[in-house]
């Protein structure tokens, strides 16, 4: 069992030693604070890359995000093809008056349209007004710093590697089709080639004009028969 008090001496312990210390008082808001790079501010949204999944708003623990969309019709890309549908969104809307900054909806994000902005000054003196709509969700991207530099000795990201191999088989398949052309091409200006000058070169010494033909002093013509 303790000795009475002994919480009291440790407690007065500790603000005599911090009495002797130099204070250090942050000038805000003339000096802006140094923060973590992973510091969670604010959330912007990255528009192009929303696909309307709805997965951050069914996963948001406080229901503080609100999307709303519709469905379009999209033609077929090639004659004879299969029209699909889209879903373009019409509202993406964040109330940070709920937000707990929990981060899940970034994480659950399949498509990075979500990223956290060290941004804090967004106070408003309406509550209402805490509440952004993606104009404003967006203009945060531009305060979203750039991700860290990756390990050069880090395995390769499986879609860099999977883009990659698509596009060394693309390449090596308009490669084959170039080759194939050209080859195509050479056949034809060689039987082109062929053909003009085989038959009038078979057709040449075996033709002979009767000025052609040596005279006879004999009487009798060139095929032996007498005039």
């Amino acid at each position: 069992m303790g000795i009475p008090g002994s919480g009291l001496a440790k407690g007065l312990a500790v603000t005599l030693r911090t009495m002797t210390r130099k204070s250090h008082t942050a000038q805000y808001p003339d000096a802006q604070p140094e923060l973590p790079p992973r510091t969670r501010g604010v959330i912007g949204l990255f528009e192009e890359n929303c696909t309307v999944c709805m997965l951050c708003a069914r996963e948001c623990p406080d229901w503080c995000i609100y999307i709303d969309s519709h469905k379009e019709t999209v033609p077929p890309a090639a004659p004879g093809g299969r029209e699909r549908s889209r879903n373009v969104l019409d509202r993406f809307a964040i109330d940070f008056a709920l937000c707990m900054y929990c981060g899940i909806c970034i994480e659950v994000c399949p498509f990075d349209a979500l990223f956290w902005s060290p941004e804090f000054e967004y106070a408003e003196e309406d509550i209402r007004d805490l509440t952004h709509e993606r104009d404003k969700l967006r203009e945060w991207m531009w305060t979203v710093p750039a991700p860290p530099a990756l390990d050069p000795r880090a395995e390769e990201p499986k879609e860099i590697g999977a883009a990659r191999k698509a596009a060394d088989k693309l390449a090596a398949a308009e490669a084959a089709a170039a080759a194939e052309a050209a080859q195509a091409e050479t056949e034809r200006a060689s039987d082109t080639s062929d053909g003009t000058n085989g038959p009038n070169a078979g057709d040449g010494p075996s033709t002979s004009s009767r000025a052609d033909r040596p005279n006879r002093t004999d009487g009798s013509d060139g095929n032996g028969a007498a005039t």
